[in-house]
């Protein structure tokens, strides 16, 4: 059984030990750290690993600390910033962020008797000068929030009177972030039938249910690695998908397949991203030790619950005498929902949500999740609560208003679409940046809680003075039971279904796109090659990955019942018919020839009718199978 993690251990750099003499001094008490990575997040959401020995890198200590080691362009996901002919990207360190060490358990430094360590620092990415990584995209939103809310409410003293402070009080702007991470975890090779993993999330045998053996073991000991780096876990528990392992002869658990979720506490956004990914790292590596296998795709098995990161957002001010105040929490808590400020952000995530949604999910299996029937949001409306003294508890919307009657501090939105592969820092950004625009839009009204609960009451159809004329935006109703498609779609807009879609909504000029440029917060190279880059890749995934399965599918949908068993006859014709519809109408033929023509408008329209029409066939087959076929190898 792999050992906990030792105390004799240092997790987080010590903030004197981040100029060089510091680090000089504390890397020479800590021999066991063996190695410097600076890590900076590209456009595509990857972040940098490089091993450099620490007596390489005390050579050049300042150097390397403010600039000196480059890499090559073509390494990092930046296109149309880094060229071939201009590709050389500079690493400058982030005092201001969380320095780790991150551990290798599997080798022991022989002198200090301590597994081998590599400090990883918080990098930018610098080219032509300019910062061009999600990192800095973020800490330049961050940077532009400050200003924009601390010259709200300078313009709006009544309003800064109503949360008990005035603006000359202020010290300073206090917005925070929080991902829940879910993920799947198995025995490596091991796979369950989807119709077994379908029943049991109907079921509800695993949500919440007790963690057993080496499942329970990964679980806690990541609890307690989180905990040695600061981020203050809160809870780890099973999520709604998975079955019940086999227990073997020596009463270990083997056949494991479950899903999990791990939260762990807010912080400011750009340190809560950075745990993202170290809690990312800590959890694969540590359920790798016990000999499960993790993955954060988003969805992994079709038709059954994929895995979310809901993304917490609250915003408060610290005033020159140490208080905090909430500045979404109205003070009549028993009769208003959100203050102005709070109404506006709200606003302004429904508002530009179809342009801001492409920075959230640009992948096809990030789309594959958010599909009716698994409790991830199709459309942009938000929850608030049915009445003002009742807390809203729908799981169905994009955006949830999180109250706590007693604790104000505790008021924030909950957005629900985000992913475990959703690049939280620009995300974060665009975010921020729709916030920024509807907080602005109340702030020029001097808007109050009645007129503001009208507008966001408002019909699909009806004006309104900020949000959009042809759409709803509330519903207290369970989305999916409560509306049918073509009425959700009427009410609330059609949702993007393929990546082709989203981002094409990214790329036109217009009221969203313009607001992400506010501030420099995301100039139009930056967004232009995150389109690049996510496009590429859904390329790619499209024509390599998807479109292989897609064909051994359709192929292998064979007979298999027997002669004389005519109910049976009549299942395969209608399952012959699906079939002969796919090959006459040339669908896999016609998206491998669209993708390699770069017709994207084309493959985008054909992926999404060679996904429903095999999607029908395949629950067809699998109903066939199981009630006319039992003893077959191909079950589906």
């Amino acid at each position: 059984m792999p050992p906990l993690p030792s105390a004799d251990l240092v997790y987080l750099l010590p903030e004197t030990a981040k100029d060089e003499a510091g680090l000089r001094r504390f890397l020479s008490e800590h021999p066991e750290i063996r190695f410097i990575s600076l890590v900076a997040v590209d456009l595509g959401g990857n972040d940098t690993d490089e091993k450099i020995p620490v007596t390489a890198f005390l050579r050049d200590a300042n150097g390397f600390l403010n600039g000196a080691i480059q890499t090559d362009g073509s390494s990092v996901v930046l296109p149309g910033i880094a060229t071939l002919n201009n590709g050389k990207i500079d690493f400058v360190t982030d005092p201001a962020a969380a320095w780790y060490v991150d551990y290798n358990w599997d080798l022991i430094d022989p002198k200090s008797g301590l597994s081998l360590g590599t400090l990883r620092i918080p990098s930018f990415l610098v080219h032509g000068g300019r910062r061009v990584d999600s990192r800095s995209v973020l800490a330049r939103a961050v940077s532009f929030l400050d200003g924009r809310v601390r010259a709200i409410l300078q313009s709006w003293p009544e309003l800064c009177r109503s949360l008990g402070f005035a603006a000359e009080e202020i010290a300073e702007i206090l917005p925070t972030a929080a991902t829940e991470l879910e993920f799947w975890v198995r025995t490596p090779g091991h796979d369950v039938g989807v119709e077994e993993l379908a029943a049991s999330q109907a079921l509800q045998e695993q949500y919440w249910k007790r963690t057993k053996g080496s499942v329970r073991s990964a679980l806690e000991a990541s609890l307690i690695l989180l905990e040695q780096y600061g981020l203050h876990p809160e809870m780890g528990h099973k999520e709604v998908g998975g079955v019940k392992a086999r227990i073997t002869g020596e009463g270990n658990l083997d056949d494991i397949m479950e899903q999990l979720e791990i939260d762990w506490r807010f912080d400011t956004p750009l340190q809560a991203a950075d745990n993202e990914l170290l809690a990312r790292i800590t959890i694969k590596e540590t359920f790798r030790r016990f000999g499960l296998e993790v993955t954060f795709a988003a969805k992994p098995i079709t038709d059954v619950a994929g895995s979310g990161e809901h993304t917490h957002l609250g915003l408060a001010v610290r005033l020159k005498d140490g208080r905090i105040s909430n500045i979404f929490t109205p003070a009549r808590r028993g009769q208003e929902y959100l203050t102005p400020l709070g109404w506006g952000s709200l606003f302004g995530l429904l508002k530009h949500w179809p342009t801001i949604g492409a920075l959230v999910t640009a992948t096809n299996e990030g789309l594959d999740r958010l599909q009716p029937g698994f409790e991830a949001p199709v459309c942009p409306v938000a929850a608030i609560g049915p009445a003002v003294d009742t807390v809203s508890r729908n799981r169905t919307v994009l955006i949830g208003l999180v109250r706590d009657m007693d604790r104000p501090a505790a008021t924030r939105f909950e957005v629900r679409a985000p992913s475990p592969h959703t690049n939280t820092y620009l995300a974060l950004a665009g975010f921020y940046q729709a916030m920024i625009d509807g907080m602005q839009y109340v702030a020029s009204h001097k808007m109050h809680e009645t007129e503001l609960l009208a507008e966001f009451n408002k019909a699909a159809g009806e004006k309104a003075g900020y949000l959009p004329v042809e759409r709803a935006f509330r519903s207290e109703d369970d989305v999916f039971e409560h509306y049918g498609a073509e009425e959700r779609t009427r009410l609330f807009g059609r949702a993007p279904a393929t990546v082709w879609e989203t981002l094409s909504m990214l790329g036109v000029e217009n009221e969203s796109r313009r607001l992400l440029y506010a501030g420099d917060v995301f100039p139009a190279g930056i967004l232009d090659g995150y389109t690049q880059a996510m496009l590429a890749r859904w390329r790619l995934e499209l024509r390599e990955k998807i479109l292989p399965i897609w064909s051994s599918q359709f192929h292998e949908c064979l007979p298999g019942h027997t002669p004389g068993d005519a109910e049976a006859k009549i299942v395969w014709e209608d399952i012959e018919a699906k079939k002969r519809a796919i090959h006459e109408a040339n669908l896999l033929g016609r998206l491998r020839r669209s993708l390699l023509d770069g017709d994207d408008r084309q493959a985008s329209d054909l992926q999404i009718a060679l996904h429903a029409a095999l999607t029908d066939l395949r629950r067809a087959y699998q109903l066939y199978w199981r009630w006319h076929c039992p003893d077959s190898r191909h079950a589906g």
